[in-house]
């Protein structure tokens, strides 16, 4: 575990954002750990608003489940799962020591330092493929439906272009020829510089 220096530990606000299946969760949380940062996900916390709601299930593939698709839907007719999770981003964000996995915070946040790792629906599809244990044409299938769908709620609650509009980024970075292991020593020497840490 690398610690940030005192003086700047409270203010870290670290941003990781990125179409599903580029990575991003599992660098946030690697991110968190090396630098002793708190880290929250949205979808983590969508999954939790699901529960409520009634989901039953939200095990590692569920957003490309018929039952994610579904909670997906509901979101696109009623905003106020993805308001309320950002709401509350928002507010770790304020108290700072964060990684935050969002596809929001990025453009909702006037501050911290944000990431954007891009990759391919092609190379996202074997990805998800590898990671649900389902053919990489059904994973292509549900990843294509799923980021129209999320592409049109955000557009709907705050006209973010996710995918398309750049301009909030301090780094983007291309993973499709990348290993996670890769993405993370390339992510972790440049904060690490960053901020003034090993």
């Amino acid at each position: 575990m690398t610690k940030m220096p005192n003086s700047l530990k409270k203010k870290v606000v670290l941003c990781i954002s990125g179409m599903a299946g580029c990575g991003k969760s599992t660098l946030a949380r690697e991110i968190a750990e090396k630098y002793n940062l708190h880290y929250f996900s949205g979808g983590d916390a969508l999954k939790a608003l699901a529960l409520e709601a009634g989901y039953k299930s939200v095990d590692r593939g569920w957003w490309e489940s018929k039952e994610g698709m579904n909670f997906l839907e509901k979101r696109t007719q009623d905003s106020s799962f993805d308001r309320k999770v950002d709401e509350k981003l928002l507010e770790w964000a304020k108290e700072g020591n964060v990684v935050l996995d969002s596809w929001t915070m990025p453009w909702l946040l006037k501050t911290g330092f944000k990431i954007w790792l891009e990759a391919s629906p092609e190379e996202r599809a074997r990805r998800i493929a590898q990671r649900d244990d389902i053919s990489v044409e059904k994973a292509l299938m549900a990843l294509k439906e799923k980021d129209a769908k999320t592409k049109a709620i955000y557009k709907k609650l705050y006209g973010i272009d996710l995918g398309e509009d750049f301009s909030p980024f301090d780094v983007i970075l291309d993973v499709n020829t990348l290993s996670p292991e890769e993405v993370f020593q390339t992510l972790s020497l440049f904060i690490g510089r960053l901020f003034g840490c090993a």
